[in-house]
């Protein structure tokens, strides 16, 4: 478990910094967008289900913050592209 864990942890740190060095860079345009909110999305994900401990719990559980996760992402998405 831990070593999952750490795992993930490291994919988690990939991602953040993917998304800081397209910041960065200045290389923004509509569809790393959409790559970056897919990524943010991921990110959420695993950290809901592996470092909240919802992976071993009923779905009814772990579909609350993904559903969350995923209006924000939209309202995010729909304000961008507006």
């Amino acid at each position: 478990m831990k070593k999952i864990l750490e795992i993930i942890w490291i994919v988690l740190i990939a991602l953040t910094l993917f998304a800081y060095l397209l910041g960065y860079l200045k290389y923004i345009d509509s569809a790393l967008v959409s790559i970056l909110l897919l990524t943010t999305f991921i990110k959420g994900a695993l950290v809901s289900d592996h470092f909240m401990g919802l992976k071993s719990v009923d779905s009814k559980y772990r579909v609350v913050p993904i559903i969350w996760l995923s209006i924000v992402l939209s309202l995010i998405a729909i304000a961008y592209y507006l």
